[in-house]
Order: structure tokens, then C-alpha cells, then sequence
């Protein structure tokens, strides 16, 4: 389904921020590979995290839900054996999983989204995989993949952050349950450290020790750890919610989002800071973002690596701001579920904006006056494509139709409700 997004001058209203995706999806493995029943409060409602519902019952959790919260009796360090598993479109449910999957005798993962998951590579870590003794057959470091596991083994590990974070994200996951100590070495660069503190975090929350050096580039893992079941309270989404303080801060508006805490470790918390930089008059107490947009945005440079899923959102933002915006240090958005630099540039030119690329950056030139709009535009099947998308969209001269706009379920599938509910003229067609 498509959506057409009608230029709009004013937001007005409250919201309650979703819960934040990355947190559940973390939340649900821990308490899955937990010996006894653990509780997660507010868990995130989405594709990928529905996607790690799913593939954690068939590796043999029990879970029972209700309104506000999901119970979880886990299979701890010994999953069942299963032989297919389908993360849908979900790289970080999928990556977490490969190396899940390593305690089992053999599993693959299907590719049912070959334009988009399947295209993404994940050598990095069926490298490290591989290093620990479990066999990998695959297509190129592309899905379908199948990991032949039963007994990986711990020890000396390397593995790429060049390309995501998650790849160590998943063998911060696995390595504790192992017979043998580990020690873990991130080789280049790490990308998105903010999201592996999340991963630390929550490991801690869940009982488990690593113990990690300053740079986040080597760890020690002690092996023969186990996860303790525990009661977990999921904090709001600072991505998703990046989409709608950015439509706020280009049109006049006067909304508040609630459940964004002042202290979280989500990276895309910056979109506050960034926002205040544009010069938008906005408050942020109490765990309330209130935005008081009057159209009037200042350029600025900021590096987006701390922040990568809010980084579309802040581009959209800077389309309509006074002067040239830099977004640096970006590369990794390439590896997306699209390529999130030419793919989404390539549609902000359609819709008038005035863009540049680099391999590493976007430059945004902006125009206060607005953009042409009037066209149709391929958000190239990705949720934070879209969503930031439609924030351009408010701005346009003429209205904007947006193609396959429903693939914004895979992170926030409230977001147009959301939008609709604050006075954006939005249509489904």
C-alpha cells in the first residue's frame, strides 16, 4: 500500500513514544536463554520484534502475552532442534540468531526477502562462526545460510565492525553460555558503539559478566555463565519517535511525545540535541519532548555514526533549514535495509531537495521556502526510508506519494496513526 502525504502547516497534540524495538528484540534472547520464566513490561510491537517472537518459540520458549506484557519461560543453553528459521526482513533478529543457532546440530535461515535482507552481507560474522568450529554454508555471506553447529567453541575470537555492530553484538550473546573462557577482538573500526552498550547493558541486566575494555574493541568473556530469569520494563523508542520530532520542527507545531528518557543509551537520543543545534524551540523534561516548531532551522554538521537510526530523520529536518548541513562518519547507513545514502538522496531529489552524497556523508543544502513535491517516490521497502520521507512530504508545495508505505510496519506500525493523530494529512491508497 501506498501513502499520500498532503502538505500540512501545523502539528498539534501528545503521543506516547513505542517501545523501543532494539530493547525488546534484546530483552526477548536474554530471557529466552534464561533457565525459568522472565517478564517483559511494554514490550515493542513490529516486525523485527515479532520476528524474534517467532523464531525464539520454535527454538523452544514458551510465551504467553497480554496487553501490557509478555512471559517468557526459556530454553536457556540448550534450544531445540529445529531445522528452518524465517527472521522475515529483521538483519539484527537474524544476526543474533546465526549465532544462537551454533548450540544446534543444524539450522538455516531462509531468505524470503531477497531484495532487501537478502541482499545484505554478514561474512563478518560466519567468519567468527567459523573461527569457533561451526560449519556455515552460504551464498556469498548472503541468506539462505545454514549454520551446522551442536559445539562451538570459545577462546580467541576476531571479528569485523566495519559493517554493524551486531555481528559482536551476537557473539556477546553466545560466548558466556560456552565451556571455555573467550576473549573477543574487534578488528578496524566499530560501528554504532552506542548500540553494543545497549547490548552490554541489557547482558548485565540479565546476570551476565563481560567484562570490556574502554574502546569497546576487546572483551573477556568467562564461559559457563548462565542467564537469570528476571523482570525487564522496556524504555520508549528514541528512533521511531526521531520521525516525529523532525515533522514537529519543520511545520509550526506544539507536540509532546512522552516515555523518552532524559538518561537513555539509545544513540538516536541526539535527535533532541541535534534539534536544539537547528535552533527549534523545544523542552525536554520529566521524560516529555515538547516541540514548539515555528519553520525556522539552522544548518549544522554532526556525526550521524552514534546515531544511525535517526540520521534519515535529521537529513529530512535539514532539507528545510537555513544554510548547508554535513552528516559525516554515515557509511554504515549504506548497509541498511537499502542503501540509505544513494537510495534515499536519489528520492529527495525527485521531491525537490537539494542533496549530495559522499561515501560517508550527506550534504543537505537547504531550502527554508520548501520543496516542489508532486511526484511519486520509492522508499525502496525501508521503514526509516519512509518515515522520513514523510516529514519531507509535510514541507512540499504538492503532495507526495510514498509506494509500499505498509513496509513502515517493520519498526513502527502505529507511525501514521501517530502522524494522523497530530494533525498530519496522510492517506493510505
Amino acid at each position: 500500500m501506498d501513502v499520500i502525504v498532503t502538505p500540512t502547516s501545523r502539528l498539534e497534540g501528545e503521543i506516547q513514544a513505542l517501545s523501543s524495538k532494539n530493547y525488546t528484540t534484546r530483552y526477548l534472547l536474554v530471557a529466552a536463554l534464561a533457565n525459568g520464566t522472565s517478564t517483559i513490561h511494554f514490550p515493542a510491537h513490529s516486525e523485527d520484534s515479532d520476528a524474534m517472537r517467532r523464531c525464539i518459540r520454535d527454538l523452544g520458549a514458551v510465551i504467553e502475552e497480554d496487553e501490557t506484557k509478555i512471559v517468557i519461560t526459556g530454553f536457556g543453553n540448550r534450544p531445540a532442534n529445529v531445522s528452518e528459521l524465517n527472521v522475515g526482513n529483521a538483519g539484527a533478529v537474524l544476526r543474533f540468531l546465526m549465532a544462537i543457532a551454533a548450540l544446534c546440530p543444524e539450522v538455516t535461515f531462509v531468505n524470503t526477502y531477497p531484495d532487501s535482507l537478502g541482499k545484505r552481507p554478514h561474512n563478518d560474522l560466519i567468519d567468527s562462526l567459523q573461527q569457533m568450529g561451526v560449519e556455515v554454508d552460504h551464498q556469498e555471506g548472503k541468506l539462505p545460510i545454514t549454520i551446522r553447529g551442536g559445539n562451538p567453541k570459545g577462546g580467541k575470537i576476531t571479528v569485523s565492525g566495519n559493517v554493524s555492530s551486531q555481528f559482536l553484538s551476537a557473539l556477546l550473546f553466545l560466548t558466556p553460555m560456552l565451556e571455555e573462557d573467550s576473549e573477543i577482538e574487534v578488528l578496524h573500526d566499530l560501528k554504532s558503539k552506542v548500540v553494543v552498550g545497549q547490548t552490554l547493558e541489557v547482558l548485565e541486566q540479565a546476570g551476565i559478566v563481560i567484562h570490556a575494555s574502554d574502546d569497546l574493541m576487546h572483551y573477556k568473556v568467562p564461559g559457563r555463565q548462565q542467564y537469570l530469569a528476571k523482570e525487564y520494563i522496556v524504555q520508549g523508542d528514541y528512533p521511531g519517535s526521531a520521525a516525529v520530532l523532525a515533522a514537529a520542527a519543520v511545520t509550526n507545531s506544539n507536540v509532546k511525545i512522552h516515555r523518552l528518557a532524559e538518561n537513555s543509551k539509545q544513540g538516536e537520543r541526539a535527535i533532541v540535541d541535534v534539534l536544539r543545534m537547528m535552533e527549534v524551540p523545544l523542552t525536554h523534561e520529566n521524560g516529555i519532548v515538547h516541540v514548539q516548531g515555528n519553520q525556522q532551522l539552522k544548518a549544522l554538521e554532526f556525526d550521524g555514526d552514534a546515531a544511525t537510526d535517526a540520521v534519515l530523520a535529521m537529513v529530512a529536518a535539514a532539507v528545510f533549514a537555513e544554510g548547508t548541513s554535513r552528516f559525516y562518519n554515515v557509511e554504515n547507513l549504506r548497509y541498511k535495509e537499502c542503501d540509505r545514502i544513494t537510495d534515499y538522496l536519489n528520492e529527495l531529489r525527485k521531491a525537490g531537495a537539494n542533496v549530495e552524497e559522499r561515501q560517508a556523508e550527506i550534504i543537505v543544502h537547504g531550502r527554508p521556502e520548501g520543496v516542489e513535491g508532486g511526484v511519486e517516490i520509492n522508499a525502496h521497502y525501508d521503514h526509516r526510508v519512509i518515515m522520513a520521507l514523510s516529514v519531507v512530504g509535510l514541507r512540499a508545495k504538492a503532495p507526495l506519494r510514498i509506494k509500499d508505505a505498509h513496509h513502515v510496519a517493520k519498526s513502527y506500525p502505529i507511525f501514521f496513526d501517530h502522524m494522523q493523530s497530530i494533525g498530519a494529512q496522510i492517506e493510505w491508497v
